[in-house]
């Protein structure tokens, strides 16, 4: 049994108007997009007292995580942006002293990208404050209860990007 969500009640609405129509996918689609809309819509409190975007800190993480230096491109791919995002996050990132690019010495049309230390130390400092926001976020959600969401979103997951493919 689900709770009474939103989601609940526009499948109700859809069911008056509509009995022919199976919602089921609605009730999964529906409240994935919802969660996310939820979880966009509090802008990651640790991020924004940083001063940082989600975004932003995708490409500082992923910088950080990698060990290594990352090009525009590369970064696109890792953080599931379109390279014109990720060169405007850049710029900001870059005139923050975060980040620092450079360019490569076999192909001086590539640019390379990497963090500065000032940019580390911001991860390192504020990935575990955010891990701990996420955490009080998912709360509510019982560690079982919290695991099995977990393996069935990667479910979902591996499946879309098999049929739909990776951005």
């Amino acid at each position: 049994m689900t709770a009474d969500d939103t989601v609940a009640g526009v499948v109700r609405q859809w069911y008056a108007v509509r009995p022919d129509l199976d919602t089921a996918p609605m009730e999964i689609i529906g409240r994935v997009n919802r969660c996310a809309a939820l979880l966009q819509q509090a802008e990651d409190a640790p991020l924004r007292r940083a001063g940082l975007t989600r975004p932003e800190f995708d490409v500082l993480g992923t910088l950080r995580r990698t060990g290594h230096e990352l090009t525009p491109g590369e970064l696109a791919r890792e953080t599931f942006s379109s390279g014109a995002a990720v060169t405007k996050r850049l710029k900001s990132l870059t005139e923050r002293g975060l980040v620092e690019r450079r360019p490569d010495t076999r192909d001086r049309r590539v640019a390379l990208v990497r963090l500065t230390g000032a940019g580390r130390d911001l991860v390192d400092g504020l990935l575990p404050e955010q891990l701990s926001y996420e955490a009080a976020v998912l709360a509510g959600v019982a560690g079982d209860a919290r695991e099995e969401l977990a393996a069935r979103l990667s479910e979902l997951l591996v499946q879309l990007e098999g049929r739909l493919g990776r951005p």
